[in-house]
């Protein structure tokens, strides 16, 4: 019991290392531009990101808690992108181009994550049958 207490607690701290990375890591890459063109990396990196790492922290801890851990952080750090510091640095900006990356980064990923968190939420809980079970009418 203490070994399966201890491995979870070992999964927990990882998926949240890997989910807060991950986030920093494509907020750090949304500014992202070849000559003048915007690359927008950090929005398809945010995408597949979130679906895998919910997906792999699931299979290898076997937990649902542990598996939403992932999307949650990266939805605390990617916020706290958006919030400018006392030294006025700010790195999701909402202006111009780097704007409109920055609104597909936070609604694609958010969106991958809960679809990814749902999807893992979903599979223990079996369905509740409905009608009166002898075959007819209701």
């Amino acid at each position: 019991m203490i070994g399966r207490a201890a491995a979870t607690v070992g999964w927990s701290v990882l998926a949240v290392a890997a989910g807060a990375w991950l986030a920093l890591v494509e907020v750090f890459w949304l500014p992202l531009k070849a000559g003048v063109v915007p690359v927008p990396l950090s929005v398809l990196a945010a995408v597949v990101g979130n679906l895998l790492l919910v997906r792999l922290a699931h299979r290898l801890s076997g937990s649902r808690v542990v598996a939403v851990l992932p999307a949650l952080v990266w939805l605390v750090v990617a916020l706290a992108a958006m919030v400018r510091r006392p030294e006025g640095d700010l790195v999701l900006v909402g202006t111009g181009v780097t704007g409109w990356v920055g609104m597909a980064f936070l609604l694609l990923g958010v969106l991958a994550a809960a679809f990814a968190a749902g999807r893992v939420l979903a599979a223990g809980v079996r369905p509740v049958p409905t009608g009166s079970g002898s075959g007819g009418a209701p």
